[in-house]
This record gives structure tokens, C-alpha cells and sequence, in this order.
């Protein structure tokens, strides 16, 4: 199993376990790229873009693998593809966004988005001892997904979801949110008409609207995790919510090669089902039309394992 993030295992962060921060995996003659958009240079990572290094890999037949004597883990004998094969990115990635959560046990956690990450995110905070988690989408199949690993459900399109948090709270507000949609976010709110606007003119480059919402309804002294990707550049955050409510947030890639070994064991002890989120199996050629239908089907298309042969 080969973690998408690309990382040395020497350098100053990988020895601090934080291999999504690795500074020597990113080629030289891409580097400068992401320096200049984030401040440092990005770790490498596969299929991703060349402000990661310009990898391929993200889902090929074959993948040249930089530094593979760390990271890559072996399977045993007998143990199927699909109940792995997760371990790459989005079971490691909803691990370390629950972990982000710093969740206490019996504490409410909010996720925002039921996509894989996300229902990766509800599986992974009840491991981690949360006594609610309450899942926000409006796609009924991805919404009934998160209901049937525990969750309670929002719809969107039905509630305001700061308000309908607050009274499921008690006043408080969630313990934790989690933002696992990222600078995609869809919807007809005023904020996210104006990204939309901004986003398709050039002058910016995320939708922010979860993030935005989630700084709003986490409880004073909360956290908020946000595994879900932003790339640029956002504006109206309300940044004095998160000051005076004495927020923490955190966010990142994922540091897979931390939690792989641990993870592993996980399913190997049938701690954890990650196969349920698959809707569709395909071969590999298919991929063009898996993507279009994982884009415009979002409800039917939940998770999409591509076969080689």
C-alpha cells in the first residue's frame, strides 16, 4: 500500500511523524511554485498537481514510487484489495481529522460533507470516542450512508444548520466541526453566490462557505478540523468569531505514513468496515466516465473502485 503523500523519512519534519510537511519530495523545478503560492515549499504528492511536484499516479496502471523504503507498507497474505486499499488516502484522512478534533469521549462531533473523507471522518471520531456525531449533506444516499455508521443527519436544503445544531446542543454548539468539503462548496447562500462570482472572474479562488459556517457553530473553546482541500486565496472568514470564541483550528494533508501501521491493524481486527461507502466497480478504462458520474451523481456515485486488468 503506497500513501499518496511523497515523503523522505529523513528530513526535519518526517523525523517529527510529519511526512505531509516533507521537504525534499517536492522536485526542485517545481518547488518554487508552491513556495511562492503558500510561503514554504509543498510536499510531493501523487496525481495531485504540480504544485505537489507534477506526479503522476493518482490512478495509473503503474506508478514510478520516490522514496519507497519508507511509507509503503506490505499487506499480508489473504486480506482483500478493497478492504485496504483505502488505506492511501481517505481512511488516513478521516482518521486525522477526527485526531485534529482532540475529541474527549461523549463529545459531539459535526461533520460537514458526506463524500468518502467525510464518512471516513463520522467511522473515525466514534473510534476516537465521540458520543454524537452529526452529519450535514443533502444527498439522501450519502446522508442514509452516515445515518447507517451512527450519525445523526441534516439536510441543508431543509434546516438552517447553525440553528439546528444549536438546539440539538443544547446552546452550546458541536465540541468539534469538521470541514471535509473544502473550496468546492455548492449552494444557493448569499457568501457562496459571491465565491461563485469570484471563483469564475478570476478573483479568488475557493469557496469558503463551510469553513465560514463551521467558525460559526463550533462551541467556544472548540475545534475545527478541516481536511477538505482549499488551494488559494478566500476572503470574508469571520476571523473575529474565531478570536473571540477562542477557537483551534487545524487542518493539513494527511500524514499517512504516521498512521498506516495502526490503521492496518484496525481492519485486520475488523475494528472498522471500509468497504461500505462503494457504489460502483469498474475497470480502468473506465475512469473518464467514473469521474464524470462521481462529479454530476453524486448521490448514486459514492466511491469508485477502479480495477487494472
Amino acid at each position: 500500500m503506497v500513501p499518496f503523500v511523497i515523503a523522505c523519512g529523513q528530513c526535519f519534519f518526517c523525523q517529527k511523524s510529519l511526512p505531509a510537511a516533507c521537504d525534499n519530495s517536492n522536485p526542485a523545478d517545481k518547488a518554487d511554485a508552491s513556495e511562492i503560492a503558500f510561503g514554504q515549499v509543498m510536499t510531493g504528492a501523487f496525481g495531485y498537481s504540480h504544485l505537489t511536484g507534477g506526479y503522476a499516479g493518482g490512478q495509473a496502471e503503474y506508478a514510478r514510487v520516490p522514496y519507497s523504503d519508507y511509507g509503503p507498507i506490505k499487506i499480508p497474505d489473504g486480506v482483500e484489495d478493497e478492504k485496504v486499499l483505502f488505506l492511501s488516502d481517505i481512511f488516513p484522512t478521516g482518521w486525522m481529522a477526527a485526531e485534529n478534533c482532540q475529541i474527549e469521549r461523549g463529545d459531539t462531533v459535526a461533520v460537514w460533507g458526506c463524500g468518502p473523507v467525510g464518512l471516513f471522518a463520522i467511522k473515525c471520531a466514534f473510534l476516537q470516542g465521540a458520543g454524537r456525531v452529526i452529519a450535514i449533506d443533502h444527498h439522501p444516499n450519502r446522508l442514509a450512508l452516515a445515518r447507517a455508521n451512527g450519525a445523526e443527519v441534516l439536510n441543508y436544503h431543509e434546516v438552517r444548520v447553525r440553528e439546528a445544531l444549536q438546539e440539538m446542543t443544547a446552546g452550546l454548539g458541536p465540541d468539534s466541526c469538521i470541514d471535509a468539503v473544502g473550496m468546492e462548496s455548492h449552494g444557493f447562500s448569499p457568501d457562496n453566490i459571491v465565491d461563485a462570482v469570484k471563483t469564475s472572474t478570476r478573483m479568488g479562488t475557493d469557496r469558503a462557505h463551510v469553513l465560514r459556517e463551521t467558525i460559526m457553530a463550533v462551541r467556544k473553546g472548540g475545534t475545527v478540523s478541516v481536511p477538505g482541500v482549499y488551494g488559494g486565496f478566500a476572503d470574508k472568514v469571520p476571523v473575529g468569531a474565531f478570536m473571540q470564541k477562542g477557537l483551534t483550528l487545524k487542518t493539513g494533508q494527511t500524514h499517512v505514513q504516521r498512521y498506516l501501521p495502526a490503521l492496518l491493524e484496525m481492519i485486520l481486527d475488523g475494528r472498522i468496515d471500509t468497504t461500505d461507502l462503494i457504489s460502483h466497480r469498474l475497470p480502468l478504462e473506465q475512469a473518464p466516465e467514473a469521474y464524470r458520474n462521481f462529479k454530476e451523481n453524486q448521490n448514486e456515485w459514492t466511491k469508485v473502485v477502479l480495477h487494472p486488468e
